[in-house]
């Protein structure tokens, strides 16, 4: 027999099954933001900046006050319990998430769908490709702006280098990671 919601109770399901129906901790620690985190299953990484970041608020929304340079340091400290990687937009999720994103990494390196550009690039440059990932397995981690090889991009934000688009397609394809941001945008 299928029942009805009337359109109050459907509302307040979708909230509390997103967290808002949970009190807000006294003082919102690691567990908090983890655990927050895991329930949303995602959270977009976006430059956004009126109030304050954009990836900060969904936090805040849930938990009221917390360290934000927590969520930094679950990202990208010493042992970071947060990956990066392009599940929707640039996103953060819990690494036990990964094994489940490698079916869009491998698509990444095979070309299919939207990815075709990322196989192209990896496929005809390939000597290049592993040049930069050997520079960085030498010098560590860093910005694709502080590669000293290929060409350098046209044009403004869109315009990239071509270490740039060796880094990024790396990153599709799940070879690197993020070590950290520099701002919100420098991948590093």
């Amino acid at each position: 027999m299928a029942g009805t919601l009337s359109a109050p109770t459907a509302r307040r399901m979708a909230l509390a099954a997103q967290g808002f129906a949970q009190a807000r901790p006294r003082s919102a620690g690691r567990r908090h933001v983890m655990a927050t985190i895991s329930r949303l299953g995602v959270l977009q990484i976006d430059s956004v900046n009126v109030v304050s970041r954009t990836h900060y608020l969904p936090l805040f929304s849930r938990l009221g006050h917390y360290p934000r340079d927590l969520l930094e340091d679950l990202a990208w400290g010493k042992k970071p319990e947060l990956f990066e990687y392009w599940m929707h937009e640039a996103s953060l999720a819990p690494w036990p998430t990964q094994a489940l994103m490698r079916w869009r990494m491998e698509d990444a390196a095979r070309g299919v769908g939207t990815w075709k550009g990322v196989a192209h690039f990896l496929h005809h440059r390939r000597d290049f490709v592993d040049r930069v990932r050997d520079e960085i397995d030498a010098r560590g981690p860093m910005p694709a702006s502080e590669l000293e090889m290929g060409a350098k991009g046209l044009g403004g934000w869109w315009g990239w280098s071509e270490g740039k688009r060796a880094t990024e397609s790396l990153f599709w394809t799940g070879e690197l990671t993020t070590a950290t941001r520099r701002g919100t945008f420098e991948r590093v």
